[in-house]
């Protein structure tokens, strides 16, 4: 391309004229469609980058400087920059999908365990009342650790280090039923 013709798109984009647009997308659009491409590797997609690309150079048109690089450069690099933000953002949503249909989680619903067989306050009294109290806080009183901190100013830590050491204690009265739970589970 013509360096009269670059300043001549410069011009157009700077003073916001529509043609500028015209000309960039007659001049430029072959080639962002490629470095689209090679980002995210799908025709449709790099055609939607390529779109929204010319979108926020419009909108930036004003903050492109000829001293600090050439207009393809700065073409470059939006494209670019959008053709990642595209593939990241799909890429998020296809990570955060549940896929119900394909889960090989066994639920074992509310019939399989009752509190009233496994007779745990009964069996929560064994443990020491620093770790009980912490226990009952969190699991029957529904609180957070932040908030059982501050109800029974037990510093944050403490709540912490208390409920692992209560879930251990629990674990040696009843990890026989959480082996008979994953038994359940692989059958």
């Amino acid at each position: 391309m013509s360096t009269l013709l670059e300043k001549h798109i410069v011009e157009l984009l700077q003073e916001r004229d529509e043609k500028a647009i015209s000309l960039l997308y007659d001049h430029y659009s072959d080639t962002l469609y490629g470095v689209a491409y090679k980002v995210v590797k799908d025709e449709d997609m790099a055609q939607d980058v390529v779109q929204e690309s010319f979108i926020k150079i419009w909108k930036k048109s004003d903050s492109y400087d000829p001293t600090k690089a050439k207009l393809f450069t700065w073409l470059f690099r939006i494209t670019r920059n959008t053709a990642i933000d595209k593939l990241r953002s799909v890429n998020t949503k296809t990570d955060k999908e549940i896929q119900i249909d394909v889960s090989d989680v066994y639920n074992l619903g509310e019939q399989s365990i009752k509190p009233e067989f496994l007779d745990i306050k009964e069996n929560l009294e064994k443990i020491e009342s620093k770790y009980r109290i912490v226990l009952e806080a969190l699991f029957f009183e529904g609180m957070t650790q932040q908030e059982a901190s501050e109800e029974l100013d037990i510093p944050l830590g403490t709540i912490k280090s208390r409920l692992k050491i209560g879930l251990r204690e629990m674990r040696k009265i009843y990890g026989m039923i959480a082996v008979l739970l994953l038994l359940n589970i692989a059958i």
